[in-house]
């Protein structure tokens, strides 16, 4: 049995370009903070690398910082932004950010999944923010594939807030799928993690925008100074070699035009799953999402029954972020949609990939048609 991988959300195959920096790193011997040649080798591979993801995410290279992950990166952000106060953003956004908040308040979620910022900016809550506090707006939802129109709502609340005010985004998911620039999004801050784009796992990178000094007054790893004093600690070289050949590889997939081949698929997928029940529910389908995400809710049949179900079937796929996907509970973020208890923790993600084929859609909704069936029918 063939299995098809159908989770790429969640983390992506290794590209042949990554993996192939990789192995040309693993030679080099220097420490990148040694002034020595072997040292300056090193160091030329981050650099590189640095240059390679600037590019991707439209920064300069300076505002890159390397990380270990896109949860370290929003954590060092939401510490350095002053978070003694409160971070606000919508239950919609990832535990990368949600799990660090210091939250009194949320944005409002439409049942759609997309923010309704100019609805929640009353005068009761403008009269009540602090200079310190920080905002955060995702441009992606990992789960549903939902897309916020990023610029306008950090320009919305920038009219209206002191400037001191900061603001984050988590564009881990689009970046690699869809054109998205860090340079004209308004944002302060935002996280890129390698494993979404075709690279390692275990690394990551922190964009911050050049002028905005909080990261380097109050980093959340100290020590040896790396990273231009934002996050201390030896770099990892062959990791990050990897990161910014996919991020290569990635700007020109997205420049190709590669994913719209994928969204045909996606709904391809979406087309013979409606046909298959009338009870399907597709969240998002009316917004703009993610070229490759199809999350789907059949009430009464548990995602993680489905997930195991379809993996003995020979198909990956989740019932959530990958954070959480481990958790048997109802999603939190289709909840903050308006979705009931049930209908939560009914859903799965399918998120396909640039080697995705017709083929494998197709025999993903017979396969998962046939275990619709016998799940109605022992139902019944």
């Amino acid at each position: 049995m063939r299995r098809v991988y159908l989770d790429h959300n969640a983390t992506t195959p290794l590209r042949q370009e990554a993996r192939d920096a990789m192995i040309a790193a693993m030679d080099v011997v220097g420490n990148p903070s040694s002034v020595h040649a072997e040292g300056r080798d090193a160091k030329a591979i981050v650099e590189r690398a640095r240059g390679q993801v600037a590019a991707l995410v439209g920064c300069e290279t300076q505002e890159i910082v390397f990380t270990g992950s896109a949860t370290e990166s929003a954590k060092t952000a939401v510490q350095a932004f002053g978070c003694e106060y409160r971070t606000v953003c919508a239950a919609v956004e990832h535990d990368a950010v949600w799990a660090h908040k210091h939250i009194d308040y949320a944005f409002r979620t439409c049942s759609s999944g997309v923010l309704d910022i100019a609805h929640d900016f009353d005068t009761e809550f403008l009269g009540a923010v602090n200079p310190l506090d920080a905002f955060a707006v995702q441009a992606a939802n990992s789960e549903t594939g939902v897309l916020q129109d990023v610029p306008s709502d950090f320009s919305y609340i920038a009219e209206r807030l002191p400037m001191e005010s900061r603001l984050l985004c988590d564009a881990v998911q689009i970046w690699g799928k869809r054109q998205f620039s860090f340079r004209t999004s308004g944002a302060d801050a935002a996280m890129i993690s390698a494993h979404k784009i075709g690279g390692p796992k275990g690394a990551a990178a922190l964009i911050i925008r050049t002028g905005v000094d909080d990261v380097e007054r109050n980093p959340l790893v100290e020590g040896g100074g790396q990273e231009m004093g934002r996050r201390s600690g030896t770099e990892n070289v062959i990791g990050i070699a990897g990161f910014g050949a996919a991020a290569a590889a990635a700007a020109r997939d997205v420049e190709a035009g590669a994913w719209d081949r994928v969204e045909k698929l996606r709904n391809i997928l979406e087309s013979a799953l409606e046909a298959a029940s009338n009870r399907i529910i597709f969240v998002g389908k009316d917004v703009a999402r993610l070229p490759n995400t199809s999350c789907f809710i059949t009430p009464g049949w548990k995602g993680e029954t489905q997930v195991m179900q379809m993996d003995l079937s020979g198909f990956a796929i989740s019932s959530g972020s990958a954070c959480s996907s481990g958790k048997v509970k109802a999603s939190r973020v289709l909840k903050a949609m308006g979705y009931s208890e049930d209908e939560a923790a009914s859903a799965i993600r399918v998120s396909l990939g640039l080697e995705t084929t017709e083929e494998d859609v197709l025999r993903f909704a017979d396969v998962w048609t046939e275990k619709l069936k016998k799940h109605e029918a022992r139902a019944a």
